[in-house]
């Protein structure tokens, strides 16, 4: 219950810090201000720069906030959606994947099978907690992609 109770909070708070950021007005040190510091800043070429703010392993969001050459906050978005998995294709690099969602909530290496698991938690419309799995090849391509239920979610609830 502590730990449902620390995740609706968690979320609320990300709710009061969007609320108070304004694409084209808020500065990178209000969007520091209110998320802290970045779990890593991504060089968007020309002066722009993206921010990624994990919620992983935990939390069902990633964010990736970009900041533009002029210091001001012109866009963010919340990464992990069906749309951005919908874009992950078999072929496609691990950085470029990383980019794309953000840090994963865990990595599993399958030795035998001479694969890699990344997981991301996220919510299926409307309120449903989902794990999206990328298996990674040996040289760090994507082999395939699926969507299961969040085992978590489903201990949280008795099984069922």
């Amino acid at each position: 219950m502590g730990l449902l109770s620390a995740l609706l909070s968690l979320i609320g708070c990300d709710g009061k810090r969007i609320s108070e950021l304004e694409e084209g007005l808020s500065t990178e040190a209000d969007v520091r201000a209110r998320f802290g510091e970045p779990e890593k800043v991504w060089d968007e070429g020309g002066g722009a720069r993206v921010f990624e703010y994990n919620r992983q392993p935990q939390g069902h969001r990633n964010y990736m906030i970009t900041i533009g050459p002029d210091g001001r906050m012109s866009a963010l978005r919340q990464v992990l959606t069906p749309g951005n998995f919908a874009r992950v294709q078999p072929g496609m690099a691990l950085a470029q994947v990383r980019r794309m969602l953000g840090k994963p909530m865990k990595i599993t290496p399958f030795v035998l099978k001479n694969e890699v698991d990344y997981d991301w938690r996220f919510l299926e419309t409307p309120n449903t907690p989902k794990v999206f799995t990328v298996t990674f090849s040996p040289d760090d391509r994507v082999l395939r992609t699926g969507v299961v239920p969040d085992p978590d979610a489903i201990e949280q609830r008795g099984g069922n």
